[in-house]
């Protein structure tokens, strides 16, 4: 799948996901700020997967440190679609989220959260195209004003962000069980597990089908879980 669908895909599964399993896992019910926080920020983990590409989408997304960061996780992962397309990837970003949050604070939980957008805003193509400056000094730009907007709203340890960044992670796997190439999902284990739904990355099927169906879901849910006036007040 495409970036751009892996980012849709993990916020329409947050917003599906809110008012049920995080009251169930985490033990809190999430707030509407909450809820369209952690939509976004879901939306750009859907993308950490990816980050085993070096020439992906996503590897310009911040210049030239983002270029060298997925080298440096393709060659530590094994090349595109190996150890960070597996659910131990999935553990590992949920459990470092958690420790990061509990131990480091808030400057780890901004960091992320400007990580993250970035990420999202890429992926969901809210900036210039192409891989020049005007790209990604745009997302730096957007996801610092975001990053600015979320501390006021934010929890001090946002217990649901974890949650977030795991299950981003996992919907691009399960997206790309949809693909022919399939993923390694009990990496190290070699065996890559595919429903092949769609054939080819940008056909017809994943753009005018999918991505419109999860882009409609995704706001119908927001409008229920956190937007209604009804739920707000």
């Amino acid at each position: 799948m495409m970036g751009h669908s892996h980012a849709v895909s993990g916020a329409m599964l947050y917003a599906a996901s809110a008012p049920f399993l995080p009251p169930l896992l985490l033990h809190t019910t999430l707030q509407p700020a909450d809820i369209l926080m952690g939509t976004v920020l879901c939306a750009g983990a859907a993308l950490l997967p990816d980050l085993d590409h070096h020439d992906g989408s996503i590897a310009n997304f911040l210049g030239p440190l983002s270029k060298a960061l997925c080298r440096f996780v393709a060659w530590a992962s094994g090349g595109h679609r190996h150890a960070t397309h597996s659910l131990l990837f999935v553990a590992l970003m949920g459990a470092g989220t958690w420790a990061g949050v509990t131990f480091l604070g808030r400057n780890f939980t901004l960091a992320l959260t400007f990580f993250l957008l970035a990420l999202a805003i890429r992926a969901l193509r809210l900036c210039p195209p192409g891989d020049g400056p005007e790209a990604w000094i745009t997302i730096i730009g957007l996801s610092a004003l975001g990053t600015f907007g979320m501390n006021t709203w934010m929890p001090s340890s946002p217990g649901w962000l974890p949650y977030a960044v795991a299950l981003g992670t996992l919907a691009h796997l399960l997206g790309d069980c949809l693909t022919k190439k399939g993923a390694p999902l009990l990496w190290p284990h070699k065996e890559r597990y595919e429903v092949v739904l769609i054939k080819r990355s940008g056909n017809s099927v994943e753009t005018k089908v999918l991505v419109p169906i999860m882009s409609v879901a995704t706001f119908v849910l927001l409008w229920f879980t956190a937007l209604s006036p009804t739920i707000v007040n």
